[in-house]
């Protein structure tokens, strides 16, 4: 286990914060935090998780992800519903990256889904 600080910039821990929903030992009570937990996915490269809370009906068959690309920083701009006891939210937020071709960042509005008590990404569509 990790004592480094989470990549989504909760100021908690790791292992405290998203690593507990990549293990599964705890489960998103919010569509900002499966998001949260999304990116840190990403900067972990945990695709069996991003897959796992990708909606069905919406997920990719399959998901190769950039080893070169590093996500350093996480910014939620807004967030519209997506409680612990909605059934939808959105999501805007700016993930920043570095790779061998630069920096950049990604700014997404993305959907979240809540069903049976577990939160799932949707879709997105990203900004300028």
């Amino acid at each position: 286990m990790s004592a480094t600080r989470c990549p989504c910039l909760s100021g908690l821990t790791y292992d405290d914060c998203c690593g507990r929903l990549h293990t599964g030992s705890a489960v998103a009570q919010t569509a900002e935090q499966l998001m949260r937990s999304r990116y840190s996915a990403f900067a972990v490269g945990d695709t069996a998780y991003l897959v796992a809370t990708w909606h069905a009906s919406t997920r990719p068959v399959s998901l190769d992800l950039d080893p070169d690309q590093r996500w350093y920083r996480l910014d939620v701009r807004a967030t519209r519903e997506g409680g612990p006891f909605d059934t939808s939210g959105v999501v805007e937020f700016e993930a920043f990256h570095r790779s061998p071709a630069g920096a950049g960042s990604q700014h997404e509005v993305s959907r979240f889904s809540r069903e049976d008590g577990l939160w799932f990404y949707l879709d997105g569509v990203r900004g300028q």
